[in-house]
Order: structure tokens, then C-alpha cells, then sequence
């Protein structure tokens, strides 16, 4: 029987166990920056919370792990973010390479400042 996941925790042992790892990784950097966060499910991926709005989305893919919206970034973070460009809004993590845990928290970081702007 395929249900969809409930919770983050849900989503993520639905992979298999080296993407498992990767999205680890990656929710670890999410509460390291945003410790107050909440995540639940929206769209069928989980949704980083903060106050009730959420943050960012991401998802794990076969080749991939995305993460959406991302805007456009202020001047001196974009140039490291477009190398994991795949759309306007989109990064991707290929899973042949390391989490850049650095610049997701630094992107994450950004994102949380706009919104108390």
C-alpha cells in the first residue's frame, strides 16, 4: 500500500538510504539556521516553516535534491548559487556531490531576512 508521508520524517524514509543521508544533511543545515523552524508537508514536500509561513520547500529526486522558491539572491551570494541553478526559482543539490551546507544556511539566512524586512 503507497500513502503519501504524513511528516518530514515519512518523506525522507521513503528514499533510499544514501538520498536518505543527503536529506539528513540538508534538514540539519535547515534547523543550524533556522532552529526555530517547523516543517510539515505541502505540495507532496515537506515545507520549512517559520510564524505559521513557510520558508522554503524541498524535495528529493532521482538524480537531485531541490530546493524551491529560491530567488534571485542579493549581489554577492548569487554568483555562488548559480552554479545550482536549474530555474529561475530552483536549486539542485546533485547527488554526486557534497550538501553545500555552507551556502544552503547562507541562502537560508537570506531568505529568513527578507522576510522580516
Amino acid at each position: 500500500m503507497n500513502t503519501k508521508p504524513v511528516t518530514a520524517e515519512e518523506y525522507v524514509a521513503a528514499f533510499p538510504a544514501d538520498v536518505q543521508y543527503k536529506l539528513k544533511q540538508l534538514r540539519e543545515a535547515i534547523y543550524e539556521t533556522i532552529p526555530n523552524a517547523t516543517e510539515t508537508i505541502r505540495y507532496g514536500m515537506p515545507a520549512v516553516m517559520l510564524d505559521g509561513r513557510y520558508v522554503v520547500h524541498y524535495a528529493g529526486w532521482k538524480h537531485h535534491i531541490g530546493l524551491y522558491p529560491i530567488p534571485l539572491m542579493a549581489a554577492e551570494l548569487e554568483p555562488d548559487v548559480a552554479p545550482y541553478r536549474s530555474t529561475k526559482d530552483t536549486m539542485r543539490l546533485p547527488h554526486n556531490k557534497p550538501i553545500p551546507t555552507e551556502l544552503v544556511q547562507r541562502v537560508l539566512a537570506e531568505l529568513v531576512g527578507r522576510r522580516s524586512t
